[in-house]
């Protein structure tokens, strides 16, 4: 075993030589202070007796060494574990110089952290705001890690505060959700000191959603809007407006506009390019759209712009040009408002379609004038009853001659619809919802912006403003 004594090594005591003749003749019942065997050899026995007496010498002596040398090595055993238990002493106590530095240093890394989280609302807390309420701050320290997600791991993102003082969410929580925090800061010495807790937010007792066009998955002309219609009124427009995103791909720009206090419509400062696909966002749940009113949708959809196609009407000269993709592809005889029921002017939105419907005067302000219960190809352009329909009770001649309609835009038609190869069959068959009709030269006003899905009469910077 290294470092420990080994038997016979001289200038060590304990080892066998100290064991000398002196403790040799003691051994052998010699006088104190005569040197080993030389006062046997006085005697002078015989030649056997001198070999006896000096075996039993020589007896003597390996049974004194024996104990002498494991006491020896025990010894040097017991120091060698004092030593590797003591690890080395400081230097006051002859120990390796400069190890109370390292043992300060090591101190202070092993010390708790100075750095205190805090996280608001506490811990197990419910019923707790959606907005305004969560709020994480580090003291004597500056937060490293902030995490926030509800129970099926949604996360909550967030924005730490120059210097890492305090962390808030960038967006409202849901309603009647339980929310984990998570929570790391680091003092000046870089020791961490973490906090974890839970809470759980109010159950909205009163609520509202958002009605909205076009559909998901749908193929849309290019004039289509995303309209979306509350079924509450909002007193908090712009917390209602930030938890709706829409997006196109390729990016263009894209802006909300509310009409009232129930409507929000968005739109691209121009008519969508083709082929766009558009996608909407709503994250109303937890939003707080009026006092004690929260949404609770939390749902997404998307719609695809189709071919351009926009035709203009000309009130005046009774006709209707429909260009495809930049290029006139027909040229329609239409008959529009008769001079006391004028045709608005303005870009309009296809919003609906119906191959047959029912159009009765009495639901828009004409009392009895009018009750035709098979209207063919009928396409909405207004939410106060502007249609492009077929019209079959009227004779040929009057389409391209003159204008004789309620308000609106008729096509030559026959009875009962379908694929007759009328004008009317041809349009109907060729358009989809979001394609623009325009009206101009009718002696009417130019339509409101919100009388259908027509923001396309405002400027980009009234839209905007």
């Amino acid at each position: 075993m290294n470092g420990l004594p080994i038997p016979g090594t001289p200038g060590i005591p304990g080892t066998a030589e100290t064991a000398d003749t002196a403790g040799t003749a003691e051994a052998a019942g010699a006088e104190p202070g005569i040197r080993g065997t030389r006062g046997v050899r006085g005697i002078r026995p015989g030649r056997r007796g001198r070999q006896d007496e000096r075996g039993r010498g020589e007896e003597r002596v390996r049974r004194a060494r024996a104990p002498r040398t494991l006491a020896a090595l025990a010894t040097g055993a017991l120091l060698l574990v004092v030593a590797a238990c003591g690890g080395g002493g400081s230097s006051e106590e002859g120990g390796t110089p400069g190890k109370n530095g390292d043992k300060g240093a090591s101190e202070v890394r092993n010390a708790a952290s100075a750095a205190v989280v805090t996280i608001a609302p506490g811990d197990k807390e419910k019923g707790v705001a959606t907005t305004g309420a969560l709020k994480v701050t580090a003291d004597k320290g500056r937060l490293t890690t902030v995490t926030v997600q509800d129970d099926k791991g949604n996360p909550v993102d967030g924005r730490l505060s120059a210097g890492g003082a305090s962390w808030e969410p960038l967006q409202h929580l849901a309603g009647a959700t339980r929310y984990k925090v998570h929570a790391v800061a680091k003092d000046s010495e870089g020791r961490e000191s973490a906090k974890d807790t839970s809470f759980t937010t109010l159950v909205p007792k009163n609520t509202f959603i958002g009605q909205y066009t076009p559909e998901n998955g749908a193929t849309v002309g290019v004039g289509m809007p995303v309209s979306i219609n509350f079924t509450r009124g909002i007193t908090e427009p712009d917390a209602v407006e930030k938890a709706i995103k829409v997006t196109a791909e390729p990016s263009v720009p894209v802006e909300g506009h509310w009409f009232g206090n129930d409507r929000l419509d968005f739109r691209p400062e121009k008519y969508w390019a083709p082929g766009t696909k558009v996608t909407v966002e709503l994250d109303l749940d937890g939003v707080e759209g009026r006092p004690g009113v929260y949404g609770e949708q939390a749902k997404s959809f998307s719609f695809t712009i189709g071919r351009s196609q926009v035709s203009t009407v000309d009130a005046s000269a009774h006709t209707m040009k429909v260009v495809r993709d930049g290029k006139q592809i027909k040229n329609i005889p239409i008959t529009a408002g008769a001079p006391s029921t004028t045709t608005y002017n303005g870009q309009m939105v296809i919003s609906e379609k119906y191959s047959v419907t029912r159009m009765n005067g009495a639901t828009v302000g004409f009392g009895g004038e009018y009750d035709i219960k098979d209207v063919p190809h009928a396409m909405r352009l207004s939410t106060s009853g502007t249609f492009i329909h077929g019209n079959y009770w009227a004779s040929s001649g009057t389409f391209g001659s003159a204008n004789v309609s309620h308000g609106c835009v008729g096509l030559r038609d026959l009875r009962g619809g379908g694929n007759n190869g009328t004008p009317s069959a041809w349009f109907y068959n060729s358009s989809l919802i979001g394609d623009v009709v325009i009206v101009k030269n009718s002696k009417d006003k130019q339509i409101a912006p919100d009388n259908g899905l027509n923001g396309w009469n405002m400027s980009w910077s009234e839209w905007t403003e």
